[in-house]
């Protein structure tokens, strides 16, 4: 198993607010941690106000502009955890895959991969050569940020099936055509995701994050039977080797009530669920063996604020007495969502207190 570096990180120093960092240590916290996925992002009229004048590759490449963009919400919505700005898609740029960003759409390839020629013209993913500006913004954000940075990277089937399909999917079928029909074909594909994810996330802790999210976003698309026997080898690859590196991880799909259990064997400190599943059921389904982060949907945060704090408190009800509770959303922040009720969210979250937990 190839191995993120020979030896575990050195110790780092901690932000003032860790909360979240205990919580997914499923330690005691004073109040539950929150944050979203997405959360910088066009939602926010000064990231608006940025985009008008540059492109998603021009943050993305310029370490100070993404290190900027990363701490808008810490300051403005008070959340306890800033997340990494980057695309899952962007270790892409190093392997030889020509792709652009269009807008309402997400990246799209110039041409899909479907056959072992094209899996084997794939080149090695250096995080250090191929996307520096985002790790110098790790740094820069690590030197001014009250809260711990989170770091990320696309799961292996996620990746595989943006590099199948040409771009974002729906029914997924031509990943699924070439996972059943090529088997050999798809077992290089994914090693060669997982060498380059293992990469990335162990340069990003290098560069200075406290934890990493897995997104493997679509694996949820899988029935039980083929996410354990094409994809949880690989997942857990990954997970196995930033274990090393003494940092919480979130392991984290959509659509995957079906899958769950797997998803916790394949690795994770924290496993996040969308809002597809009561978060106590998924909890309860998973044998309480992870923490567990979610599951508002982003939806309801577009609704009037009383219907937010609502299912808010529903949420926190549910879960949040255990040790482990992570709020956030069961995907990313929607465009429209309006900022305050962001903000008064982070505040319902704080706020609420909970009856003394049970073990559990």
């Amino acid at each position: 198993m190839t191995a993120v570096r020979d030896v575990a990180s050195p110790p780092r120093s901690l932000p003032a607010n860790d909360r979240f960092l205990r919580a997914c240590r499923r330690e005691p916290v004073d109040r539950t941690p929150v944050w979203f996925m997405r959360q910088a992002g066009r939602y926010d009229p000064q990231y608006r106000a940025l985009r008008e004048r540059y492109s998603l590759m021009d943050i993305f490449r310029n370490a100070e502009l993404c290190a900027r963009v990363m701490l808008l919400p810490v300051r403005r919505l008070g959340v306890d955890a800033a997340v990494l700005f980057a695309d899952i898609t962007l270790p892409f740029l190093g392997m030889g895959v020509a792709f652009t960003f269009r807008e309402n759409v997400g990246p799209v390839l110039d041409a899909p991969l479907r056959d072992a020629a094209a899996v084997a013209r794939l080149q090695p993913f250096e995080p250090q050569a191929h996307v520096p500006a985002v790790l110098e913004a790790i740094r820069i954000a690590g030197r001014e940020s009250p809260v711990p940075l989170i770091g990320f990277a696309g799961g292996p089937f996620t990746l595989a099936s943006y590099l199948i399909e040409g771009g974002p999917a729906r029914d997924f079928t031509e990943t699924k055509v070439v996972m059943l029909t090529q088997r050999a074909t798809w077992e290089q594909l994914m090693e060669r995701l997982t060498e380059a994810t293992i990469a990335y996330l162990g340069a990003q802790v290098d560069a200075g994050v406290h934890a990493v999210q897995l997104f493997d976003s679509w694996a949820g698309a899988l029935g039980p039977d083929d996410y354990r026997e094409f994809v949880l080898p690989h997942a857990r690859r990954i997970f196995e080797a930033v274990r090393a590196l003494d940092i919480p991880t979130i392991h984290f799909a959509t659509g995957a009530a079906g899958i769950l259990p797997l998803l916790v064997e394949a690795g994770g400190d924290v496993l996040g669920v969308d809002w597809r599943i009561p978060l106590d059921e998924a909890w309860r389904r998973t044998g309480y063996r992870s923490g567990i982060q979610g599951n508002l949907d982003p939806a309801t945060a577009l609704a009037p604020f009383s219907i937010v704090a609502a299912r808010a408190a529903e949420i926190l009800r549910g879960g949040a007495d255990r040790p482990g509770h992570i709020f956030n959303l069961g995907h990313g922040v929607l465009p429209g969502t309006p900022p305050e009720t962001l903000q008064r969210l982070v505040e319902v979250v704080h706020t609420y207190r909970h009856e003394p937990a049970g073990a559990g």
